[in-house]
């Protein structure tokens, strides 16, 4: 027969406490060992962030060892220069004009993954206008702001004709389109059109400039050289990350996610969010061309040289330019999240 030790109450009660503290410890470790990481969006929040929402919502970052704060740009915070300032570890890039100028300027800023596969910047037109075609927008008036002036405009100029003596001011306010149903105005296939349909009464007709040949990768994943050569594995668990949140915001419930964009944009309305994200799963923006094969976020050297020598062409970039310095391809084309995929 087996004796107990007459405290032996006393001693299995203390087990058991030292096993809760172990345990609580345990819990508690594994909470501070999160990486804090600060990401800087490029705009206000939007469905176009949503994957980036979408992994911190629904513990996606949690489970890759991160603890991330998302800061949501605006007119007055320029994404880019937090990151070169060390103030964030990551940032979104809006295409790759922004890696062209950081390699002239010698800035150490590194893209590492392409979420949107298809840039979604636009022209927009009036129907039944004489401006339903596209080789019939040259001759309109345009509403450009300064920025587009000097990207996709030069290239607009010179691979199809556009002229600078049609340019009129865009101050991101339809109402001078809407005026004027000779004109055309720039945007995001995701965004103004949906506006216009709204405060037009018509729909427009929309020319996504990436079906004509403007092929720049946007919506980039960029973080500095020091931390990609110091922390790979940050980087690299960062990227995963944010693949998987963007599957999921695509093909899973996007409610979370959607809260969460509101939460830090009230003006973002429900219908803007399910129309935004209704046309980049119609468009293939994020999960199209290469990425169907080797996953979201990928980027090749064959699409990188094709849009540089483009932009040579337009006198857009300079020619010469090792811009071969401004992204690397080490953290993507992994096949991570191809499962996840909504399967018809």
């Amino acid at each position: 027969m087996l004796c107990l030790p007459h405290n032996y109450k006393s001693i299995r009660l203390s087990f058991l406490l030292a096993l809760a503290l172990v345990l609580a410890s345990t819990i508690l470790s594994s909470a501070i060992a999160l990486d804090k990481i600060h990401f800087a969006t490029n705009w206000r929040a939007q469905a176009e962030h949503g994957g980036f929402y979408q992994a911190v919502v629904d513990g996606t970052y949690a489970r890759y060892g991160l603890d991330v704060t998302i800061l949501q740009g605006g007119p007055q915070q320029n994404a880019e220069l937090l990151l070169a300032a060390g103030r964030v570890e990551f940032a979104m890039g809006s295409n790759l004009f922004q890696m062209f100028e950081s390699v002239r300027q010698k800035t150490p800023i590194i893209k590492v993954a392409s979420i949107f596969q298809i840039d979604p910047v636009v022209l927009i037109s009036h129907p039944n206008a004489g401006l339903d075609r596209f080789v019939d927008l040259p001759k309109a008036t345009a509403y450009i702001a300064s920025d587009f002036r000097v990207s996709a405009w030069l290239w607009l100029k010179q691979a199809h004709g556009f002229q600078d003596q049609n340019i009129k001011p865009y101050g991101f306010n339809s109402a001078p389109f809407l005026a004027d149903s000779h004109s055309i105005q720039q945007g995001f296939l995701t965004s103004e059109p949906f506006a216009i349909e709204q405060r037009g009464g018509f729909k427009p007709n929309v020319f996504l400039l990436a079906d004509y040949g403007y092929d720049t990768y946007s919506t980039t994943i960029d973080t500095r050289a020091d931390l990609i050569a110091n922390k790979p594995e940050l980087v690299q668990r960062f990227v995963d990350a944010s693949i998987i949140g963007w599957y999921h915001y695509l093909y899973g419930d996007s409610s979370l996610a959607h809260a969460a964009i509101k939460r830090d944009n009230p003006e973002m309305t429900d219908a803007q969010l399910d129309y935004s994200l209704a046309k980049m799963r119609e468009k293939g923006v994020v999960d199209s061309g290469d990425a169907l094969i080797q996953g979201i976020g990928v980027m090749t050297d064959a699409r990188m040289q094709s849009f540089y020598e483009k932009m040579t062409q337009a006198q857009a970039v300079p020619v010469g330019l090792d811009y071969k310095k401004g992204y690397s391809l080490a953290f993507i084309g992994k096949k991570l999240g191809l499962e996840l995929r909504a399967r018809p």
